[in-house]
């Protein structure tokens, strides 16, 4: 991985500085990079760029298990565990695609708060209400977590934090961002779902400080935040169109 990701950059860093701060050798770098391609990743690099090929063919609809049929006619045999691997490698994400909601019971203790929302996504005026919600964006070097706050009134995305880590830590970044550039009087409704980072007593004092009221969508109920399951549903389909992160 450390080798891959200096050959890529390798324009860009000093080799011998980056070797240093990789804690690799340069000897051990610059044999991987005259070693010979074994034929799996041959046979990898060939199948990415048909794959590639035939997502953009069927404008970014297909998924690995239609991808892998298209391959079989093409008389390609290959499974669709690999097609899918492959995706992942290089960013692929069919449209309108997503992996189905599932409830994981939060075995933590913590107060039960009422659904004011109850599914009404209007305010007379901003910063009365903000939803938020947390994500993954697949990247090459895998997984970063999103996390956003959207003032119900304007749609604006008042505040965002993105980490490789998903801790409560990472919500409360996105908050400190929302409040500092808005500055919201109290009362501010602030719903969310019944992640263990929005139930977590850090989460929850940092919303009292602010004088907040807080909000939960119901267990297992995703349409509960339906303003933020649409708003993560454009931002991966647009991402899918334009460049790879």
């Amino acid at each position: 991985m450390r080798f891959q990701f200096l050959k890529e950059n390798q324009k860009k860093y000093n080799v011998k500085k980056a070797c240093k701060i990789l804690k690799i050798s340069r000897s051990g770098f610059y044999d991987y990079l005259h070693r010979r391609k074994s034929k799996r990743l041959i046979e990898n690099e060939a199948l990415a760029e048909i794959t590639l090929e035939v997502f953009k063919e069927n404008e970014g609809r297909y998924g690995s298990r239609r991808i892998q049929q298209v391959l079989q006619h093409r008389n390609i045999k290959v499974n669709e565990k690999r097609v899918s691997r492959i995706m992942s490698g290089q960013g692929l994400i069919a449209k309108g695609a997503k992996k189905p909601y599932r409830y994981y019971p939060n075995r933590t203790q913590y107060e039960e708060r009422e659904n004011i929302l109850n599914r009404v996504f209007t305010a007379n005026e901003k910063n009365k209400i903000w939803v938020g919600d947390i994500t993954y964006i697949p990247t090459r070097h895998g997984f970063l977590y999103l996390a956003v706050f959207i003032d119900i009134f304007s749609r604006k995305v008042t505040g965002w934090s993105m980490d490789t880590k998903i801790k409560d830590s990472l919500v409360m970044s996105a908050f400190y961002q929302a409040a500092g550039r808005e500055h919201p009087e109290e009362g501010l409704v602030v719903h969310t779902d019944r992640g263990s980072q929005y139930t977590s007593q850090r989460f929850q004092a940092l919303l009292l400080r602010y004088g907040c009221r807080q909000s939960m969508s119901r267990k297992g109920n995703p349409y509960d935040n339906a303003v933020m399951e649409s708003f993560y549903r454009t931002l991966k389909k647009r991402a899918c169109s334009g460049c790879q992160l």
